[in-house]
Order: C-alpha cells, then sequence, then structure tokens
C-alpha cells in the first residue's frame, strides 16, 4: 500500500501536515507533498476535508517469494551483553534453516556500536553468520533508529524468515519493521515449524484464504508459527502465504539453546547503515536502571512460585524463604499479582514470563492453563495444594497434596539434610 496525493484537488490547507503522525507530510508550492518517512498509516486519507489523498495498491505487484531465502535472529544486546532469548532464538534458526535445506543459513543480526566481540557467541551457539550493524547512533536502543537500519538491511539481502524475541524491545520493534515490509507478523509464538513440499496445500486447504497467486511450484518455504489464542484455551496455527519476511515474535524461555561450540566461526557481514540524527526522532538524555530488586525467571535453574494458597503478601515471606534456602528465585501465579501481593516481575505464565527451569515448585497455585502455558516445559514440575482435584497435579512429576506452609518448612529442613 502507499499514499498518494490527487494534486489537481489539494487546496493546500495544511489538514494532512498537522495530522501526520509521523511528520512525513510537507507543504511544497502549496500542495502536499508525502515524504520517505510515510508508514501509508492512512491517518491524512481520513483528515483531508477535500479528498484530496488516497491509499494505492503496490504498483510493483505480487512479491517474487523465491527471492527470498535464509533466516535471520534480531540478536538482542544490552549494554554489549547477548539477551537470553537471542541465543534460543540462534538455535532454533539453526533448526529451522536445516530443516529447509543445505544451502539455508541462519544469520544473527547485531545491531549497536562497539559490539563486534558478540559475533564468536553467535556462532558458538548455531549462527551460520553474523550481520553486524554499527553507528554510533545505534549505541542505545531507538524505535526509529533500529527499525530503519534493520528495514534496509532487510531490502538488501532479502530474507525469507525474521525472527525476534518477545521482549519490550523485540515487541517494539518487530511490529514497525514488519509494517514498513508490508508483511505479517505473528506475535509470542510457542512453536515453529517448516513444511517445505505441504506448504500450498497447507494454504489451499484452508477455505478461508484467497490462494489464487500461489504458485504450486514455487520453491519459498513456508513457516507455521503456533501462538496461543482466546487467553491460551487454544492454539492457533498462522502462515504468510504471498508476502516476505515472514516474522515472528517468540517469547523467552519458549525454545532451547543449543549447546555451545567453542571456537566456532562463522560468515561476517558488515553492514554500513545509512543513518543520521535526523531520522531519530526520540534523544535519549538519560537512561535510569530500575533500583527494585529485578527477578531474572527465564535464567533461573530452580523456581519457587506461590498461588493464591499463599494467603497473601505475607504467605509470600515463607516462599521467599524457600527459594532462597534451595537457590531459586520467587515466581508468582497472576491471581497474586492482580490482588497486589507481589511484583508483577515475578509472575509466570500466558500474561507474564514463560519459564524453563530445572525445577519448578507450583506452592498454593491451582494450575489454571494461562499459568501452565507459562511453565508446563520445566524439565520437573513440583507441585504443592490442599485440593487433591487441582489441574496442576496433572501436569506434575511429584505432587504432595498438604498445606504448603507445613509442607514447605518440611522440604527446607530435608533439603539442608541432603546438603549435608
Amino acid at each position: 500500500m502507499a499514499i498518494q496525493v490527487l494534486k489537481d484537488k489539494c487546496v493546500g490547507c495544511g489538514a494532512c501536515v498537522s495530522a501526520c503522525p509521523f511528520s512525513a507530510i510537507s507543504m511544497v508550492d502549496g500542495k502536499a507533498s508525502i515524504g520517505t518517512a510515510c508508514t501509508a498509516c492512512g491517518v491524512c486519507v481520513s483528515k483531508c476535508p477535500v479528498s484530496a489523498i488516497e491509499k494505492t495498491e503496490d504498483e510493483n505487484g505480487p512479491v517474487d517469494l523465491s527471492a527470498y531465502k535464509n533466516i535471520w535472529v534480531f540478536a538482542e544486546q544490552r549494554d554489549g551483553k547477548l539477551m537470553s532469548v537471542a541465543l534460543e532464538l540462534i538455535g532454533e534458526g539453526h533448526r529451522l534453516s536445516r530443516e529447509i535445506s543445505d544451502e539455508t543459513k541462519v544469520y544473527a543480526v547485531l545491531v549497536g556500536d562497539g559490539i563486534a566481540n558478540l559475533a564468536d557467541e553467535c556462532y558458538e551457539y548455531g549462527a551460520d553468520g553474523v550481520i553486524l550493524i554499527e553507528d554510533p547512533l545505534l549505541k542505545n536502543f531507538t524505535t526509529d533508529g533500529y527499525t530503519k537500519v534493520i528495514y534496509d538491511a532487510i531490502q538488501e539481502y532479502k530474507p525469507e524468515i525474521v525472527l525476534y524475541g518477545a521482549t519490550h524491545i523485540g515487541r517494539d520493534l518487530a511490529p514497525r519493521i514488519a509494517a514498513r515490509c508490508n508483511t505479517g507478523l505473528t506475535a509470542d509464538c510457542t512453536r515453529l515449524d517448516i513444511k517445505v513440499s505441504s506448504y500450498i496445500e497447507f494454504a489451499k486447504a484452508n477455505t478461508t484464504l484467497d490462494t489464487s497467486t500461489l504458485d504450486p511450484n514455487d520453491p519459498s518455504t513456508g513457516i507455521k508459527q503456533t501462538r496461543p489464542a482466546f487467553g491460551g484455551n487454544l492454539m492457533a496455527t498462522i502462515i504468510c502465504p504471498r508476502t516476505r519476511p515472514q516474522m515472528s515474535t517468540v517469547r523467552p524461555g519458549v525454545m532451547s539453546k543449543r549447546e555451545p561450540v567453542a571456537g566456532a566461526k562463522g560468515e561476517l557481514i558488515t553492514y554500513k547503515p545509512q543513518i543520521t540524527a535526523a531520522d531519530i526522532r526520540t534523544t535519549i538524555v538519560e537512561i535510569v536502571k530500575s533500583a527494585k530488586e529485578m527477578v531474572s525467571l527465564t535464567d533461573a535453574d530452580i523456581i519457587c512460585s506461590g498461588g493464591r494458597g499463599v494467603g497473601g503478601p505475607e504467605g509470600f515471606k515463607l516462599i521467599q524463604e524457600f527459594a532462597d534456602k534451595v537457590g531459586g528465585v520467587v515466581g508468582s501465579s497472576r491471581a497474586c499479582v492482580d490482588n497486589g501481593w507481589i511484583d508483577h516481575s515475578h509472575q509466570v505464565g500466558q500474561t507474564g514470563t514463560t519459564v524453563k527451569p530445572k525445577i519448578y515448585f507450583a506452592c498454593g497455585i491451582s494450575g489454571a492453563i494461562q499459568h501452565l502455558a507459562g511453565m508446563q516445559n520445566s524439565d520437573i514440575i513440583v507441585a504443592i495444594n490442599k485440593d487433591p482435584d487441582a489441574p496442576i497435579f496433572e501436569v506434575a512429576d511429584y505432587g504432595i497434596v498438604g498445606d504448603l506452609f507445613k509442607v514447605i518448612p518440611e522440604i527446607m529442613a530435608e533439603w539442608d539434610n541432603v546438603e549435608a
């Protein structure tokens, strides 16, 4: 889609200039003129009092799907350190690329300044190559800056699949790049599958899809993106049959990291971004980090989570003692967060954090499907609940029916005996 000004109708009133949220419209010789910052959002179309602005179809015609190849992973880094979800996605991208073909490669996209040293870590976790985008203007994340340089790189190299972590940055960045690429984005995926030979048939079997532009002989690969829908009550599988790249955000903790291969090497592509200060509409004056204790649920080997059964904020003192004893961190169900018993940063589940620890203690948690979606892939699940029919016991490896205020102290005492 594109925005077009009908010069013969434009009266130069300037209504579109003030309405444009991206400052992409200016007045030239008394007529509205659309600039390169336009995202085709359509606000100006509705604001024009004389209907002198319209949306037009892309004149380039259907996308040549076969022109796109390889998988890109946005390797999110903060302060020169790769986020754990980036390493998870590099591993997932490696798996997917091998399912597509022997020629398909996975590239980690590093954006920032002075971060070339992170390339070796990407290689070790499965990246065939790294696309390095460095500039002083990219030292700190800005939506405008990162969107522009990654979009420009996509236009040049044409990846078939682009994956992002569903972090605060990934959720901000991915939809903006997808909009510029005029492609789809599936958010919060929990599973990704490649179906090369049956992809067109899969699309045609779905009667809600317009398959008139699909070529059954097209060599392009389809990715089936699965995500929870309707509050986690069903799983939706989504495809992107007519546009490229195919884009997904994946929640941290869902995918498994590959075992790192020490000394692994790959291809390094240094991409010189075309960016100026004028391309970034915000200025970072100061970065203030939270003074409160931060919780790293995704990296924890042991998580002790409390649910409604802890009774209130006082109950989490026992959960904290439990976590300290076993060397874990404190988690929580949504009910406790909604009641104000504990901060949202501790929440595990569909609307919280997805975790995959070695041991997950579910204390006083009934096991609603939204919570299970965030922790059911834990290596070992230990459930403690007074209700023997609680749904949590259906996914638990070990279940203890009893009062958590009596059971947990017994476990802590036994833990001392084991360590001794």
